[in-house]
Formats: C-alpha cells, sequence, structure tokens
C-alpha cells in the first residue's frame, strides 16, 4: 500500500486541498493524510513537494505511431499538400520508423503524463512496441480501401493484424478497431468492420470531415481530391455520401477523429446517436484544415477528447503541447473555463470514451497517477488547470496501476 499526500487532488473535476489518496494496483481510500495514516500504518508514504498536484493519468485518444519517424519531411500548411507528401515519402518513413523510434514517441507522451493512449495502427508494425510501452494501448487496427479490385485483400490483412491484437491482451492492449476515412473505405469492408466492433463490443474510431477538399469530394465529387484519385486510383468518383457514412454508425458509439468541417446539422446528429469527437487542435491547423467550433459540442453535450494526433502532423506527441495550442485556438472561449475542460477532457471524458477503468481519482478505479510540481503557489483553485497547463512539460512522477515508472 502507498500513501501520497499532494498539496492539491483533482477529483471530480475539481481541485481539493488535505486529500491524500491510498493505492496498491487500484485507488483504496481518498481522505486526510491523519486518516489514511491511521488505517493503513504501514503503508509506503509519498509526500508532494509544496504546490504539487495530484492528476489522473492522462489518455491520449489518438496517435499514430508508424510515422514516428517524420520530423521536416512532410509539407504543412493545406492538407492536400502533406497527403502528396505522405504519398511520395510513405515507404521510407515507415522503414525508418523502427520500435526505438516508436518507443521514444511513447515514452515522450510518457513523460508529460500519458498513462493510456489509442494508437491507430494501419500496418501492425506498432504492435511489439505497444506491447512493450508501460501504458496502456487501445490499439485500434485501422481499415482502409476504396476500390473494389483490391479490398477483399485489405479486408483479409485487417483481419489478421485485428487477430494479432488479440493475442497482446495480456501485455496491456486492448484491441479495437479504426475506419480510416468516407473517402477510402468501400462501404461493403465498412459495414464488416463496424458488424465486428458491435458483435465483439470493440472500441470503434472513424476520421471525418477533417479538410475542405474531403467535404468537397464528398458533396460533388469535384476538387483537389478529384486529381488524387483519378491520380492515384484511376477513379472519379466517391465510393460513399457524408450521410450515408455517418449513418453506418447508427447502432454503436464511435469516435470521430477531427470533424472539422462538419456542419451544425451533421453535429447534431452526431448528438443524438451518442457519438464523440477526439479533437487535434494543432493537426488542425498545420494541415490547414480549420478550427473545431468546440462551443457548439458544448452546446450540444457532444463529449471530446483532446489528442496529439501522430508526428506526421504535429512536432510533438506532449499532451501538454496539446493543451497549449488548444489554449490559443479557441480564443474566444473562457480561458478559466476552456483549461478546467482541457484537462476534463484528457482524463474523465476520454476514459469514459474508450471504456477504460481510470481518468478519475475515485476508489476501486486503477491507480493511474500523475504528480506535477508548479513553480509557484497559484492564486485560487480556479486558476490551477490554467497554470498547470501554462507550465507543465514533463510531469513529476507517473504511476501506472500503483507502479511508479
Amino acid at each position: 500500500m502507498t500513501i501520497i499526500e499532494p498539496t492539491y487532488t483533482y477529483i471530480d473535476n475539481k481541485f481539493h486541498t488535505n486529500r491524500a489518496v491510498a493505492f496498491s494496483t487500484t485507488i483504496e481510500a481518498i481522505d486526510s493524510i491523519e486518516n489514511l495514516k491511521t488505517k493503513y500504518p504501514d503503508a509506503d508514504i509519498i509526500k508532494g513537494e509544496e504546490n504539487s498536484i495530484l492528476y489522473p493519468g492522462f489518455i491520449n485518444t489518438h496517435v499514430h505511431l508508424e510515422f514516428s519517424a517524420n520530423k521536416t519531411t512532410l509539407q504543412y500548411g493545406d492538407f492536400m499538400s502533406w497527403l502528396d507528401s505522405v504519398i511520395a515519402n510513405r515507404d521510407r518513413l515507415i522503414q525508418e520508423c523502427d520500435n526505438k523510434v516508436m518507443l521514444k514517441s511513447c515514452n515522450d507522451m510518457l513523460e508529460s503524463g500519458v498513462t493510456t493512449f489509442g494508437a491507430i495502427s494501419s500496418f501492425g508494425k506498432d504492435l511489439e512496441t505497444c506491447a512493450k510501452t508501460p501504458q496502456k494501448v487501445i490499439f485500434f487496427n485501422e481499415i482502409i480501401g476504396s476500390n473494389m479490385a483490391y479490398v477483399d485483400a485489405l479486408y483479409s490483412d485487417f483481419l489478421n493484424r485485428l487477430d494479432e491484437s488479440k493475442k497482446m491482451i495480456d501485455s496491456g492492449i486492448t484491441p479495437a478497431i479504426a475506419i480510416h476515412s468516407p473517402y477510402s473505405v468501400h462501404p461493403v469492408v465498412l459495414k464488416r468492420a463496424i458488424n465486428i466492433a458491435k458483435d465483439e463490443k470493440l472500441p470503434l474510431s472513424a476520421h471525418l470531415l477533417e479538410s475542405p477538399a474531403e467535404r468537397e469530394w464528398l458533396e460533388s465529387g469535384e476538387g483537389e481530391f478529384l486529381s488524387f484519385f483519378q491520380k492515384y486510383f484511376n477513379t472519379s468518383t466517391p465510393v460513399t455520401t457524408i450521410s450515408e457514412f455517418i449513418k453506418s454508425f447508427d447502432d454503436i458509439d464511435t469516435h470521430f477523429t477531427h470533424m472539422v468541417q462538419a456542419t451544425n446539422k451533421e453535429l447534431e446528429y452526431i448528438a443524438q446517436k451518442g457519438h464523440s469527437i477526439a479533437h487535434c487542435p494543432r493537426s488542425n491547423r498545420l494541415l490547414g484544415c480549420g478550427r473545431l467550433e468546440i462551443n457548439k459540442l458544448i452546446e450540444l453535450d457532444i463529449p471530446f477528447s483532446v489528442a496529439t494526433d501522430g508526428l506526421s502532423s504535429n512536432s510533438s506527441l506532449n499532451i501538454f503541447d496539446e493543451l497549449r495550442g488548444a489554449l490559443m485556438l479557441h480564443y474566444s472561449t473562457s480561458l478559466k473555463e476552456l483549461s478546467n475542460l482541457l484537462i476534463k477532457n484528457i482524463t474523465s471524458t476520454p476514459a469514459k470514451i474508450l471504456r477504460v477503468d481510470s481518468g478519475e481519482i475515485k476508489e476501486s478505479k486503477s491507480a493511474d497517477l500523475v504528480l506535477i510540481n508548479l513553480p509557484d503557489r497559484p492564486n485560487s483553485l480556479d486558476d490551477i488547470a490554467l497554470q498547470t497547463i501554462l507550465h507543465t512539460k514533463k510531469v513529476d512522477r507517473v504511476f501506472i496501476d500503483g507502479k511508479e515508472i
């Protein structure tokens, strides 16, 4: 048994003083330090430094580890230019992205307090890495393929990768399914993959409405995607519409990624069906996709997480870099209100979305915890979320299932 005594403890999305936490692999009790010492006289005691904060471990719901070798290769500023650069450099970047490179990316997340992450795996190359990292991983096996001549082979590969991930459950892997996007997945295999997720109760994710080019292509078959599909896939017709794609997920809650170009009507439908959204602010900015209207999500009560995406469209996987990016991107939202929401959206909200038993400091929850030391005493409890985001690059201590990492 271990008891940790911080200056502040984040409980029920609020900050509290005089709250210590006793834990083994799970959180056993939350009380004053005096009461916990009496209850657990043989426990090891960890006393946080002055101005320390105990948080539940952070959750990054959407990461592409397989492109972690990218630094300055890919082109930013416009989605289609970026996509062309991905196609041109994909083979080399994937070849250079070995386990050592991907483990460094996992460690970078860990240093910023990420104890659980969702890995969007296109090729299965990252499975070994995800089994080795100390973090818990929701392993989203991604399906892609819009040309009927190749979808059976791609679907077979997807099934093989899914089966391999199921063998890694004892290594902290939770098998899951990801749909690449409406423009890249044929409705036939889309339906098959969704049925597997429903039948086996697997977490489900899908990219949707990331860029203006995607919206134009799906609506009219025109725009920059037209020349892209003609060049690479010898086709001039989208395989589905926005409405058809979204309605495919009616019977299973889905974590849609980006949704930057969604209309109010589409967001209302997402809310009605109980879906959620992964918000990747820096990736959206770097690829020229626009800005997700999070005030609309708040109004519609759509749960959303804050995620880094991968190093193919970002400069780091540090979750605090992402939160600082979100603070600057959403300039019209109250700073304190937004800060508290962002902390919630890397803790309890994504835990519910991904169905993991963490994300909260609460009795019986997994003892996934991070300790942060602020450089000075905050003016009030209401300031702690903002000051945490502004002043934290690395956390001071990390625990996963009660074990310090």
